[in-house]
């Protein structure tokens, strides 16, 4: 999956049961075992119209001023989000070493478009959308959930109030691959129904906040900027 500087908030339809069991179906690590290291409206330029118009682009890498990626004023916006000397600010500058383009508060950005767009898809049974965004193991999870939500006979009425909240948890930098895990803190509206139109869970009109941290990757080895959701775990 790629990201890209993404600025508006869309209001979106979802549910607390389908969040829920998406949760409960994803709260592990999947496919994925490195340590850890998802909404704004798209612009037509922001998508990598070469792959797939559901895919969100980070600027490709290049070159830093000068090719001197150690300059203090290469990693300034690292360490506005990540105190200078911590393990997360140092494994950010491996990121930017890897890409001179990486910028964390875009790659954020794009991370609050991700989320809103995998939740959506899977809110709407939209698969197709899934297996572009997420791992082989991942989409299994989401899939098998989709298809024990329709056996169920549920409906939704729902919104997606928004993030209240996005930053970046903890990261992790190797020879193959870049990890990054970003904390979400979502807020929905949600009543959920059975075939027969009986509540079974949520309500119409209680906003609830939702807290989750997603693990995002890619091949640092390629020059495809796409990320994938490689792992989601809920956080109590």
């Amino acid at each position: 999956m790629e990201f890209g500087d993404l600025t508006t908030l869309i209001t979106v339809g979802i549910a607390v049961f389908i969040f829920m069991r998406l949760r409960s179906v994803l709260g592990k690590r999947t496919g994925h075992q490195n340590p850890p290291v998802e909404p704004y409206q798209k612009k037509p330029d922001d998508l990598n119209s070469a792959s797939n118009d559901n895919v969100v682009t980070l600027p490709k890498r290049g070159k830093s001023v000068n090719g001197e990626n150690n300059a203090p004023e290469i990693y300034s916006a690292i360490d506005l989000m990540a105190k200078p000397g911590t393990d997360l600010n140092g494994e950010l500058r491996k990121m930017k070493d890897v890409d001179a383009a990486f910028e964390p508060d875009k790659f954020l950005e794009g991370s609050k478009m991700a989320y809103e767009m995998i939740v959506t898809a899977f809110a709407d049974g939209d698969k197709k959308t899934l297996k572009n965004l997420l791992s082989r193991e991942v989409y299994e999870g989401f899939a098998n959930a989709i298809k024990q939500r329709e056996k169920d006979g549920l409906s939704v009425q729902s919104s997606f109030v928004g993030v209240k909240e996005a930053k970046i948890d903890s990261a992790q930098v190797t020879k193959k691959d870049a990890n990054l895990t970003v904390r979400f803190v979502s807020q929905i509206i949600s009543a959920t129904y059975d075939n027969e139109g009986e509540l079974v869970e949520g309500n119409s009109e209680q906003i609830v906040d939702v807290i989750d941290l997603w693990t995002f990757s890619r091949d640092v080895r390629s020059r495809d900027p796409n990320w994938k959701l490689v792992a989601t775990e809920s956080e109590a």
